[in-house]
Parts: structure tokens; sequence; C-alpha cells
């Protein structure tokens, strides 16, 4: 590496370059904010410009574009309760309550921070663990896909606010959710109704905003707090304030973002899982569980310090391998053919100079980010500083051109209303979104693995060990066993130790 060194300086000094990376990543941030507009989308309108470039300039500004739009999710989801990419599903959990209490300068703030470290992380891995990381990919197979979506779906003992009962309710009715349209494997047409629209299932950004944006507008009309605002001031101090509070949880940042990197080498995850499985492993290793889901700075943390590492591991496959770990990389491995380099195991001897070069870039672009989120906060906070009877025709807005947007089709429009109306009545016997949109994401990547192992193993003459002896299996059953069992120990200790107060206090007296 250290004789390509010269040539990466040379080209990451040249100011067309930089120029273009601040310029991708200012661009994917406001893309990412809003709803709708997916990195992948642009990415793909990104792509025809590059024709013209040469291939280390065209890598520097859609790996500026990729993460600038990872991050950018975070402010709607932060300001607005809507999640601007699947991403950052997760850090409307904790981000928006923050916001509402009057903490949004700190929660964007905590985004940037975690966002760009967990970036730096990534990068760093991409860099010096590329051949180590990239042999992990090889040994997922149809049964490990499946476990890693249980392992998801255990997780919502911990998602559910309130009644486990209701969690798992609401698990199994995303489940249903991600049932919907051509199976898979098969072809058969399940729960269209006869509905041309619905044979190619629900879009899960239409859900997402449905879930997460039209209950939040009934709330606020049924409330009629139309004259609230989201509080959003610079205030002195809060950077250098939020910066030591994460300093003194390094395990938060440095746990989440090894997830986030381990997710994203696995071909298919993506953001969306590697938020929510490290926002599950906060809440379990956290001194105060409670303060989750009401405005808690660590799990926006580890919601974006996750999410933002998945985009270094997402290209570790392709650099190394030739499989893009999700679809942005598979439309920057789109841009390398273009130039006539193909991604694979021979890419770092015949390619070396300009893989090193994007690398350096892409670790450059995340310290950048860092800079820029911390600088672009301002404006963002004047423009969502507005009254709520002001906000929500823009909220309706930005919601209905971000359903349409997605596949240019009306019916989306009418799915985000009706499944946003069922969302809110939901809402109002108290069932919580997460739960399921987590059934949703998972249960398609649960049926394939299982389909696919089913007949993997019949072909083999032994499911039960295709399913239960591959070693990458056997610890991905384990840690959904500890899963499941961690919030029911927790509960079991904590009224252990409360009926001990109790009694205590009885015996005082």
């Amino acid at each position: 590496m250290n004789d390509y060194i010269p040539v990466v300086f040379e080209v990451l000094s040249d100011p067309l370059n930089l120029l273009l990376l601040v310029g991708s990543l200012i661009a994917g941030i406001v893309v990412g904010a809003l709803p709708g507009l997916t990195v992948t989308m642009a990415l793909a309108l990104l792509l025809p410009f590059t024709f013209s470039m040469p291939a280390d300039t065209s890598l520097i500004a859609m790996g500026g574009l990729y993460i600038g739009g990872m991050f950018g999710g975070c402010i709607s989801a932060i300001l607005i309760n809507t999640p601007g990419t699947p991403s950052a599903i997760a850090t409307t959990f904790d981000g928006y309550p923050m916001a509402r209490s009057g903490k949004s300068h700190q929660a964007i703030v905590t985004a940037v921070l975690a966002s760009g470290i967990g970036g730096i992380i990534g990068a760093l891995a991409l860099l010096f663990l590329t051949p180590v990381l990239s042999s992990l990919s090889l040994a997922f197979g149809p049964p490990e896909y499946f476990w890693v979506a249980m392992l998801g779906l255990s997780m919502i003992a911990t998602l559910s606010s309130g009644s486990m009962l209701k969690g798992l309710i609401g698990g199994c009715l995303g489940l249903l959710l991600g049932t919907i349209g051509i199976a898979p494997i098969g072809g058969e047409s399940r729960f269209t109704f006869g509905l041309a629209p619905l044979v190619a299932g629900l879009e899960l950004t239409v859900v997402l905003i449905a879930f997460f944006c039209i209950p939040e507008v009934l709330r606020i009309v049924e409330n009629r707090v139309l004259g609230e605002r989201i509080v959003y001031r610079r205030e002195k101090g809060v950077v250098r304030q939020m910066w030591s509070r994460l300093i003194r949880r390094p395990f938060l940042l440095l746990r989440s973002s090894i997830i986030g990197v381990i997710v994203g080498i696995i071909p298919g995850a993506g953001g969306n899982v590697a938020s929510i499985i490290s926002y599950d492993a906060a809440v379990k290793f956290s001194k105060d569980k409670q303060a989750f889901g009401k405005g808690s700075y660590e799990g926006v943390a580890a919601s974006e310090s996750a999410n933002n590492a998945e985009v270094g591991g997402s290209l570790v496959p392709l650099l190394s391998l030739g499989i893009p770990g999700a679809p942005p990389a598979a439309i920057m491995m789109g841009a390398l053919m273009i130039h006539g380099i193909t991604p694979g195991p021979g890419l770092f001897t015949s390619q070396a100079g300009l893989v090193y070069t994007f690398l350096w870039a892409f670790l450059l672009a995340n310290v950048l980010l860092i800079v820029l989120g911390l600088y672009f906060s301002g404006p963002i906070g004047r423009i969502i500083n507005i009254r709520m009877d002001v906000l929500i025709p823009v909220i309706i807005f930005l919601s209905t051109i971000g359903a349409f947007a997605i596949r240019n089709n009306f019916t989306d429009v009418v799915m985000m209303v009706i499944i946003g109306l069922g969302a809110y009545l939901l809402s109002k016997i108290g069932f919580h979104p997460a739960p399921i949109v987590l059934g949703l994401i998972l249960g398609p990547i649960a049926e394939v693995g299982l389909t696919q192992s089913i007949l993997i193993g019949q072909a083999k003459d032994h499911v039960f060990a295709f399913f239960f002896t591959r070693p990458v299996s056997v610890v991905l059953m384990v840690l959904c066993a500890l899963s499941i069992a961690a919030p029911l120990a927790d509960k079991w200790l904590r009224s252990r130790r409360g009926s001990g107060q109790r009694q205590g206090k009885e015996e005082a007296e």
C-alpha cells in the first residue's frame, strides 16, 4: 500500500476532486433528508454523468454521495419523525423524542458525531481488513440468512415498549405484510386481491412513511397542537457536551460500528438491519434502559454509527469478491464496469492505485462529513424551526411525493394513506410501529433463507444438519437465544429487586 501513497496524494490534492467530494457529500445529505429520495436513486441518476470522468474521480463522487445520503436520513428522522432512508428507522425511536423535548440540536450533533465515527471505523475496516473480512461473506448461505433474520426478529422483545404480547402481535403483522405480492420462490400470488399494483408487494419506503409520518400528523391534529414548534436552537457548548458524553461510552460506538461493518459485509442485509441490531445491543448493555424510546442520546448514537459503518462494510464484498453488499454498492459496481474495471479478487493487483485512492477518499469523506454536518445543522434548524401548522402541509407534501417517486405509481400514495390510518389506529391501542416494521423488513429475508435451505437440504438428504450444524448458524442460534433470554432475565431480576426492596421496607416498619 505504501507504494501507492504518492498516487493517492496526487489525486486527492486535485482541487476538482476535492470540490466533487464536498459537493457530492452535500448533495447526499440533501437527498437523504428527503423521504422517498433514496441513495440508490441518487447514485443511479449520477451514473450517466460519470461516463466522461476518470475512474478515480467518478468513484470519489459516488462515494461522497453514498456517505452523505446515509447520514442525511437521520435529519428528517429526528426533526419530523420520518426516516429519510430506511437505515434511519431506529434513529426515530429516540431522535424524535429528543427533538420534541427541545433537544433537537443535541440529537443532530449526536447523529453527526456518531455517523462520522462509525463511517471512519467502516472506512478503516474497508482499508485494512478487506481480505480478512471478505471470507465471512463466503460462509453465509441460505441457513445463515435465515438465522440472521431470526436474530433480528428476536429483538422484538426489546423494541416492544410496554406490552411484549402486543410487540409479538405487531411482529406477526409485519411478517404478514411482508408476504403480500409474488412469492420470491415459487411465484404464487399472495394477498393481492386481484389488484395488479400489489403484485410487486409493498414498497418499504411507502410503509415507513405510513407508519412513522401519517400517525404523527394525525396525533398533532387530534391534540390540536398546531401551534407547537420543533424548537431547534444552536446552543453554545453542545458539540463539546455531546462529544464528551460519547467518548465516555467508547464501547457504544465501537460495538455499534463493528455490528454495522459485519452486517454490511453480508450481501443484502442493509443499514436498516444494522441499525436495529445495534440499537437492540445498546439497550441491552445500557445502565439506563428505561430512557430508550423517550429521548436517549445512546439510541441515536447506536443507530447512526451502525448504519454509516455499514456503508464501508457493504463495499468489502464488492471490492474483494465482486459481490455488492447493498443496492448502492451495485450501482458503484456498474460504474467500475463502465470504465472497464471488473471488481473481484484481482482488483487489488490490477488496479491497486485506483482502489487505494478510493479507499483513502472514502476515509476523508467521513472526516469531512463531521465538519459539513455540524456546519449545516444551522441552516437545517432554521428551516425546521417553524410552527406545526406550517410544517404539517410540508410533511404531507414530502410524504406524498416520496411515496409516488419510488415507482411513479399513485397506488403507492393510496397504500400510504390506508396503511397510515391503520398505523394510527394501532398506535391508539398501544401498538408500537417498530416491531411491525421489523417483521416487514426481515420476513422476506427469513422466507427466502428458509425455503432455499429446505430445498438444498432435501437435495442433500439432510435438512436438519444443513440448518443446525453449520458453524455460523450455530453462533447465530446462540445469539438468538441470548437475545430472547436477556430481556426476560432483566425483567425477572428487576421484579426480584423490587420485591426485595418492598420486603425490606415492611421489615423496617
